[in-house]
């Protein structure tokens, strides 16, 4: 049974989706429990967890694009509120696939290109697009967008948008997915978070823009400071404003859980990874980024929350910058310390 706060009944129930990394996987086993609840948990793919969410909102507590999120809690219609629990971070450069036959050696090369992406509003492209514009000259206007599934035809932006005049996005037929079209050279590109799969099977002259990624976005970090944020964690605005507690309780129970994983991947008796050197690996990026280089918490991360809401406002997304007070529930900004 899980621990519950003296007076109640019983344990609040509550629904939980969100993916299995192993920064959250203690919530899935067991190990760590949110306090004062029974947690029903589903390990969903994130898109699958955005889709039910801000379609539906049919879960309690819930993995949430911060892209969405943002662009919702802007506008003052979002059904869920967020705490800086940020389970899933990544650079970028790795996302921006290409023709190898369209002239493109660098990401200057892109302007004037057409590019696809499953969605203009994902997080993950309004980081590159950020990047694209802040280290490389390369503006949001200066591309055809085109948008559609990426491996599953009829995709749809999951939050309605209102993009500036100048942007040309238009959708694909929704017979296509942007894997076909990049390699029958349809497009000139395309900006995905997942891998498409024609790149996957070696499809001739389709590449990645940054083919060795890893140094690039290491430059990138030293350069800029910044590790992207994708995802938080949200809870069901009307259930927080119910139980004013459930926030804070859900935050502790992120951070014991990623806790407990960066605690196994610095043990070199039994690797909690399967790969040979991941205690090494875990060492050198302690010693690059910072001891807590995957830090949760709002004022830890105000340089890339305040760039990815500027990079929100400044692409048409959010209808205003969301400032960082505005971005968490209150109480997480300010937990008991002893």
């Amino acid at each position: 049974m899980a621990p519950h706060f003296i007076g109640d009944p019983m344990p609040l129930p509550l629904s939980l989706s969100v993916c299995n990394y192993d920064r959250t996987a203690a919530l899935f086993d067991g190990r760590v429990q949110i306090e004062g609840c029974e947690v029903f948990a589903v390990p969903n793919e994130p898109e699958e967890s955005f889709h039910r969410a801000f379609k539906f909102q049919e879960f309690d507590v819930t993995e949430v694009s911060m892209s969405s999120y943002l662009m919702t809690t802007a506008r003052g219609d979002a059904h869920y509120v967020a705490v800086p629990a940020f389970v899933s971070r990544l650079f970028r450069h790795s996302g921006i696939y290409v023709r190898t036959d369209r002239g493109i050696k660098r990401a200057e090369d892109l302007k004037g290109k057409t590019i696809g992406l499953p969605e203009y509003q994902m997080t993950a492209n309004v980081w590159i697009r950020g990047t694209l514009e802040e280290e490389h000259g390369v503006k949001p206007r200066d591309i055809h967008w085109r948008r559609g599934g990426l491996e599953d035809a009829g995709r749809e932006e999951r939050a309605t948008i209102k993009l500036p005049a100048d942007i040309d996005l238009q959708a694909v037929p929704h017979d296509r997915t942007l894997s076909d079209m990049l390699e029958k050279g349809e497009i000139d590109g395309l900006i995905s978070a997942r891998a498409p799969s024609c790149f996957l099977r070696g499809a001739p002259n389709v590449a990645r823009l940054f083919p060795d990624y890893p140094a690039a976005e290491e430059a990138y970090y030293k350069k800029t400071k910044l590790f992207p944020i994708m995802h938080a964690i949200g809870i069901r605005k009307s259930l927080a404003e119910k139980h004013p507690w459930l926030a804070v309780s859900v935050y502790k129970a992120f951070l014991k859980a990623k806790a407990l994983c960066m605690h196994e991947l610095g043990q070199i008796g039994h690797l909690a990874v399967s790969q040979p050197w991941s205690v090494y690996e875990h060492e050198r990026l302690q010693k690059l980024m910072g001891e807590d280089y995957w830090s949760y918490g709002a004022e830890a991360n105000k340089h890339a929350l305040e760039t990815l809401a500027r990079y929100s406002f400044e692409q048409g997304l959010s209808v205003r910058q969301v400032p960082l007070a505005e971005m968490f529930v209150k109480s997480t900004y300010d937990l008991s310390k002893i």
